[in-house]
């Protein structure tokens, strides 16, 4: 186990290598800044830290969601570290659930109290800076802390000239399939997670993989969750791939009046005309769609994730061990990641969901201080052991290089799928590029056109309720309207 262990680490660190240096250079200013030690404890030998001040007593706030299955059972060992690492620092850490740690998080900063830390995603950013608690880091984390970090993917945290948060991973949102249903279906899935595939070649796949019974669909090819707002997923990780990867182009144009946008939505509404996806498919939320993959319900599924393929492996040994809680109805299935198809010859463009770390003030203006040792304390939970053993319960890789040598010592899983964690680290580095240029206000207009627009008119053109044309036709009139004629993309 120990060798395989090592072959996965190396596989992970190797093409992690080589897309940093084909897209997430490291910014040349940072290079050599600091002359301090990066040791093995992610700590760093700082000079600076001398001073009276900065062995003052101090305690770090923070809230943390369930992050993967086993992030909340290491807070009291991962606490215990950073006082030894820092013995006047003190890590007091809330636990709390997905399904509260906005809510808590919005309450707290509304009464002008929030934590120090709190885990948000980079997409979340705009409205916390807009409440002036979210602190810029930049001028308290140090050059080496941030150089550690994939550039691209640390820019996420980026808006203007300021930095707002730490990565703690890039997970890739894609589709992923049934291995032996597409083995059955003549796909070379090797092949695809290598090269990639076109839409063209993805229609015919999905035709191939679709089983029916008569009249009656027994497997689709293909279904994804579009019930409610849901629905948005499906587009948003699809048009990444049609030449728009972001919502505004180059130009700080908005990008969905392109025709290709058009030409985009007549593709996905195809796929139900094909009998491929389920008529219904508005109704599917994501629940329902990984209970259609687990019970062979359909070949590919999504939106998908590297740990389906963990959660497939549970479900697999609950049903060989008779366990009542595995999923009615559900066969053995290994799970298999693949790249979403592009269209009108575009590269890939993966749809990456960035999380981490995220610094708060209070009403009264924090010590300078404790604003660097927050900077510690994120830095300690963003990278190193954390990032490591964090990243390996997802089933993906770290986007830190301390992470990334600490997976040596982490253990693998020894049943996992080496074509999936190459796939998934190639994809990765396929990320699209950070866009800190996109300012707030039209970050705020666009999301309102995705919320009001949108979302209803996708899934009415998934009803086939309104065709394609009608649908890009009023987004191209809600875009005008909040835009102007000279704000939208024309081609």
């Amino acid at each position: 186990m120990m060798q395989l262990k090592k072959v996965f680490t190396l596989l992970i660190v190797t093409v992690l290598a080589v897309g940093s240096l084909a897209g997430c250079k490291k910014d040349d200013g940072a290079k050599g800044a600091d002359t301090n030690t990066v040791t093995k404890d992610n700590s760093k030998e700082d000079s600076s830290d001398t001073g009276e001040e900065e062995l003052k007593e101090d305690t770090i706030s923070v809230l943390l969601p369930p992050v993967t299955p086993t992030y909340q059972d290491n807070f009291d060992k991962w606490s215990k570290e950073f006082h030894e690492l820092y013995p006047n620092l003190t890590l007091q850490i809330e636990p709390t659930s997905w399904e509260d740690v906005t809510q808590k998080l919005d309450v707290q900063v509304q009464a002008g109290s929030p934590p120090d830390i709190a885990f948000v995603g980079a997409d979340s950013i705009f409205k916390y800076i807009d409440t002036g608690l979210l602190v810029d880091i930049s001028n308290t984390a140090t050059s080496e802390m941030l150089a550690d970090f994939d550039e691209n993917i640390l820019n996420y945290y980026k808006k203007g000239d300021g930095l707002y948060g730490m990565p703690a991973y890039a997970e890739v949102h894609g589709i992923g399939g049934n291995k032996e249903m597409l083995e059955a279906a003549g796909i070379d899935w090797k092949m695809v997670q290598k090269e990639g595939w076109t839409y063209e070649e993805f229609r015919e796949a999905i035709k191939a993989g679709t089983v029916k019974e008569g009249d009656t669909v027994k497997t689709y090819g293909f279904v994804f969750a579009c019930s409610g707002v849901t629905a948005a997923d499906y587009l948003n990780i699809f048009v990444r791939n049609a030449g728009m990867p972001d919502v505004f182009n180059e130009n700080l144009k908005y990008a969905y009046t392109s025709k290709n946008f058009l030409k985009l939505l007549e593709a996905l509404r195809a796929l139900i005309d094909d009998g491929s996806m389920p008529k219904e498919l508005s109704s599917v939320d994501a629940g329902k769609r990984w209970n259609m993959f687990l019970t062979g319900q359909t070949m590919i599924t999504g939106k998908g994730l590297s740990v389906f393929e963990r959660s497939a492996k549970e479900n697999n040994d609950k049903i060989d061990a008779g366990d009542g809680s595995a999923v009615e109805g559900s066969i053995k299935t290994e799970y298999i990641i693949l790249p979403v198809p592009t269209f009108f010859g575009n590269p890939i463009s993966a749809a990456g969901a960035v999380d981490g770390y995220v610094c708060f003030r209070g009403k009264e203006e924090p010590e300078p201080q404790h604003l660097k040792n927050v900077a510690k304390a994120m830095y300690f939970l963003a990278g190193g052991e954390v990032s490591a053993v964090t990243c390996n319960d997802l089933y993906i890789s770290p986007v830190c290089e301390t992470g990334r040598q600490a997976m040596a010592d982490v253990e693998i899983p020894e049943d996992k799928n080496e074509f999936n964690t190459e796939t998934a680290a190639l994809l990765v580095s396929k990320i699209s590029e950070a866009r800190p240029d996109i300012t707030p206000e039209l970050g705020a207009k666009a999301q309102k056109i995705s919320d009001e627009v949108i979302v209803p008119k996708f899934q009415a053109l998934l009803a086939d309720e309104i065709t394609p044309q009608e649908m890009y036709d009023a987004v191209k009139a809600a875009a005008i309207d909040a835009f102007g004629e000279d704000g939208i993309a024309v081609d």
